[in-house]
């Protein structure tokens, strides 16, 4: 497919606009001159013959004005358009000239008129030719004079024969300089236009590419003025921010975004990797990692400063994610260890206590210390079964199960422990609800949980349950009570901590460590009960 330079048509196609004001002037002109002439010869006593055929050349002119200003509506070819123009041009002051006196007409600079025309329409080539048509007419009008061809015109050798050579030198060099000259000042002023709608076109494409790449690059944009008002918003940003180039255009950055210390005047430096906050109008807060840069506008005045930002809420949650599964995973190869290291000994201790608790001589208050030391002997002894199931989870067996009877078996075990005679279990989930799972691991999970809920309600509030398999699979398990505070809500699933005075702080990580192996997440906010909601949610299409 081949596509049509517009400056190359330009050139072949002279343009419509162009020739309706040339016809337009033309026939102002030719008005002026015809009928100012007309008037004159009114008022004088001499050369009133000459007043009927100049109000012809004038209705003429008129009337040819109008058909070419309907042909042009229909014209394709505009360049054989202006040449036919240009050549009545020269017919019609051949016959002005011939009209009124020839050698002697006052008319005879009107050639010049048609030839700085041409210049404008026609190519500097064609403006010569069109000078030596000229030389030519008028030549043939004046030898039609000197032997005597035009006499029935009233037209007869009245001057010497070195007027008539004078004559026709004079107007020959005139036309041909006048050529000469506006077709070469026509052609430059051609070029320069050229160059100007060239230029026009680059910046205008250049303006819609940067709003392309404005509107369509992922990171958000922000121009912020010498007086700290923002200027540009791009969409990146609005998508980000949640605010529109209308709720942000010429407001004070520093009170819209108090996250973000940005300096605009000229002496601040630019900063590549800084961290800063937004909050949304749902008041969700934003983690953005932002750069900036002085902007400077085309002869170098401070136009202020660019932020370029982007979101990094999420990459900071996969972070968090990963150091915390790296500590997690640190802390469990130590645990192993420790857990044989100490078992050992810690059996030693209990077998030999037993022993002494078997003696006969043995005294009452040595025997309440025994059964103490035999006592707590047992509490580490589960507590290092808890290490050594949190540090080397037993072999998944999944498989497809209904969550909805798995977390009915919960409830029945719940029903009776004491601890939850108090508490109401809500049922929210369907009657089916499959999820491939180790159902012995998860009911596991689910029961530390519910333990951790009852705990944390001090035995009396609302337990609910409930499943959802959008956007994943997942089993919701959230309580009434006080909830979790912000400032550990980050540390609860490391293991050894705890907020209890007795606790082993095992229990959320145990429950952290069998969502992991599963390839799913376990995750904790704020329920609609006022509570903790704990959402497990398992990875789809895990088998």
């Amino acid at each position: 497919m081949t596509t049509v330079d517009p400056f190359k048509k330009q050139k072949l196609n002279v343009d419509n606009r162009s020739l309706t004001w040339y016809l337009v002037c033309r026939t102002a002109v030719i008005t002026f001159l015809l009928g100012g002439a007309a008037i004159l010869y009114l008022q004088g006593s001499v050369n009133r013959a000459l007043i009927p055929p100049l109000f012809l050349l004038i209705g003429v002119s008129y009337a040819e004005a109008l058909v070419s200003a309907l042909l042009l509506q229909k014209m394709d070819n505009t360049q054989f358009f202006t040449q036919v123009q240009v050549v009545w041009d020269l017919l019609f002051v051949s016959a002005l000239i011939v009209l009124t006196g020839g050698v002697e007409s006052v008319f005879s600079f009107a050639y010049l008129l048609v030839i700085i025309s041409a210049s404008f329409l026609l190519s500097r080539r064609l403006t010569v030719l069109a000078a030596a048509c000229a030389v030519i007419l008028f030549g043939g009008i004046l030898d039609l004079q000197y032997f005597n061809y035009l006499h029935f015109l009233n037209l007869v050798r009245s001057a010497s024969d070195g007027t008539f050579f004078s004559a026709l030198f004079v107007h020959a060099v005139a036309f041909f300089i006048i050529a000469v000259l506006s077709g070469t000042l026509a052609e430059r002023l051609r070029q320069s236009e050229e160059q100007l709608q060239r230029k026009t076109i680059d910046y205008d494409e250049l303006e819609k590419m940067n709003q392309t790449i404005l509107a369509h690059i992922a990171s958000g944009l922000m121009l912020i003025n010498p007086r700290g008002r923002i200027r540009s918003f791009n969409r990146a940003a609005t998508m980000i921010t949640g605010l529109t180039l209308q709720d942000v255009y010429d407001q004070d950055a520093a009170q819209l975004f108090p996250g973000l210390p940005v300096r605009a005047n000229a002496d601040s430096k630019p900063l590549r990797r800084s961290e800063g906050y937004v909050i949304k109008k749902t008041g969700e807060r934003l983690i953005l990692g932002y750069a900036t840069t002085p902007a400077k506008g085309n002869f170098g005045e401070d136009l202020g400063v660019l932020v370029t930002f982007q979101d990094l809420t999420d990459f900071k949650k996969i972070e968090d994610e990963l150091k915390r599964t790296d500590r997690l995973a640190a802390v469990g190869r130590l645990a192993a260890g420790m857990a044989h290291e100490i078992r050992n000994p810690l059996a030693s201790i209990s077998g030999s206590v037993q022993l002494l608790m078997e003696a006969e001589n043995v005294q009452l208050d040595d025997l309440k210390l025994m059964e103490i030391v035999v006592k707590e002997a047992d509490r580490l002894n589960h507590l290092l079964t808890d290490f050594l199931g949190f540090a080397r989870p037993k072999k998944l067996v999944k498989e497809p199960v209904n969550v909805a009877s798995m977390l009915n078996q919960l409830t029945e075990m719940l029903a009776i422990d004491p601890r939850f005679n108090k508490v109401e279990i809500v049922h929210n989930y369907p009657e089916e609800c499959i999820i491939s799972l180790d159902q012995g691991q998860i009911l596991q999970a689910l029961w530390d949980l519910a333990v951790n809920a009852v705990e944390a309600m001090q035995g009396e509030g609302k337990l609910v349950f409930d499943t959802t398999t959008v956007p994943a699979p997942a089993i919701i398990v959230e309580d009434s009570g006080p909830g979790i505070a912000d400032e550990i809500i980050e540390r609860i699933f490391e293991p050894f901590f705890s907020t209890k005075e007795k606790g082993t702080g095992l229990g959320l990580a145990s429950v952290y460590s069998v969502l992991e192996s599963h390839g799913g997440s376990v995750a904790v906010d704020k329920g609609t009960a006022g509570g903790a909601r704990f959402t497990l949610r398992f990875a789809v299409g895990e088998d």
